[in-house]
């Protein structure tokens, strides 16, 4: 028998983000980019800030489904550079994605925001990020993502 798959909680990144700009329809949906401007990260083993560059690049599927691709880095507290790609897809109903768009309040809940990170550093302390998988939860805001990871046991 396999062993059972877990989940436990290590931090939480609030990438604050800037205006969306967007490339338009490219034929398999609306290509987006929106600049991550920093944050933080929050947790019992990783706190940080998260650095003011990178990008959250989303394809939003004529169906309303977003596929979304972050790249960006945090700084720990201690001073470790952790580089993060992030991909995942979020749904829910159409009104309340439009709502989202146009930056007024949805309750998470309602909303299906998932993403897999992948982390890479060279600083010996976070290098078990790169030995995990992880899931995250996220929520997205008007100015910011709230996003809950998990590193899967």
């Amino acid at each position: 028998m396999t062993p059972e798959i877990q989940t436990k909680y290590v931090f939480t990144i609030t990438a604050h983000i800037a205006e969306v700009t967007s490339a338009g329809d490219i034929g398999t949906g609306i290509r987006r980019i929106i600049p991550i401007i920093g944050g933080e990260v929050r947790g019992e083993a990783v706190n940080g800030k998260v650095l003011p560059f990178g990008a959250d690049f989303q394809i939003i599927r004529p169906n309303e489904l977003i596929e979304l691709e972050a790249k960006y880095a945090f700084e720990t507290d201690d001073g470790a550079v952790v580089y993060v790609e992030n991909r995942g897809v979020r749904f829910g109903p159409v009104d309340l994605l439009q709502k989202l768009k146009r930056g007024e309040p949805v309750d998470p809940k309602l909303i299906y925001f998932r993403t897999v990170p992948k982390f890479e550093t060279g600083a010996e302390n976070y290098r078990w990020l790169m030995h995990h998988l992880f899931i995250a939860s996220a929520a997205r805001h008007a100015d910011r993502v709230v996003i809950d990871v998990h590193q899967v046991l």
